[in-house]
């Protein structure tokens, strides 16, 4: 009986230490954010017709699609940086008639076509927007900026989020008066987003005005340390 007093006695101290220990821990996280200059922006464009009957709005909507696209081409943009994003064909019901029993009728057809443009040479994005303006797209789906290799910018906001970190784990050590050890765990979370940007009515006679501003790329981390007391 009192092999087991000492046996249970034993376990029990030892049940309590790994508690300890898996208590001395500290989590912290980290996010910093670096600011960059775009070099790169995407538009969303579209053609939108209607016709009375449905090949007469594909082919009006075809028609000024390709004219678009063979435009921005011989623009320099790149076959890789067009892509279609929906083509749409939609019967175009007129209004209800008041007359008991009768239901809507379809008066024509609504075909659309959208494209996402990648515009690789910020200069020339004005110009790309007033060339797609001129040739029939009424449809603006929106623009946005980036950044062709956002690796370094990546990096850079990692470096600064793990120094935050740090920086945070070392003053709650000393608050607390503990002693902080070495890193157990560290995990990553983060991305780059668009910063605010500017765009000005569109203007068929002048190229477009745009302003790119910045972008700015984040990245947040969990660190895990060991601690003494």
């Amino acid at each position: 009986m009192r092999f087991f007093t000492v046996l249970m006695l034993a376990l029990a101290l030892a049940t309590t230490g790994r508690a300890q220990d898996a208590a001395a821990t500290l989590t912290v996280t980290g996010e910093a954010e670096v600011a960059a200059a775009p070099d790169m922006a995407v538009i969303t464009v579209g053609v939108t017709s209607l016709a009375r009957s449905a090949a007469d709005a594909m082919d009006d909507t075809s028609v000024k699609t390709a004219e678009i696209l063979a435009a921005l081409a011989a623009a320099g943009i790149a076959e890789r940086d067009l892509q279609t994003r929906a083509l749409r064909l939609n019967p175009n019901w007129a209004n209800r008639s008041s007359t008991p029993g009768a239901g809507p009728k379809i008066d024509g057809f609504v075909a659309s076509n959208t494209v996402m443009v990648r515009v690789r040479d910020l200069d020339r994005l004005g110009g790309v927007l007033d060339t797609v303006l001129g040739l029939g797209a009424n449809e603006f789906g929106g623009l946005s900026f980036g950044l062709q290799n956002p690796g370094p910018a990546q990096d850079e906001a990692r470096r600064a989020a793990v120094a935050e970190a740090m920086r945070k784990a070392r003053l709650y050590a000393e608050a607390a008066g503990l002693t902080l050890g070495p890193v157990l765990s560290l995990s990553e979370a983060g991305g780059a987003r668009p910063a605010p940007m500017m765009m000005e009515a569109a203007r068929m006679a002048d190229a477009v005005p745009v302003a790119a501003g910045e972008v700015s790329v984040s990245a947040a981390v969990t660190m895990v340390f060991d601690i003494g007391g």
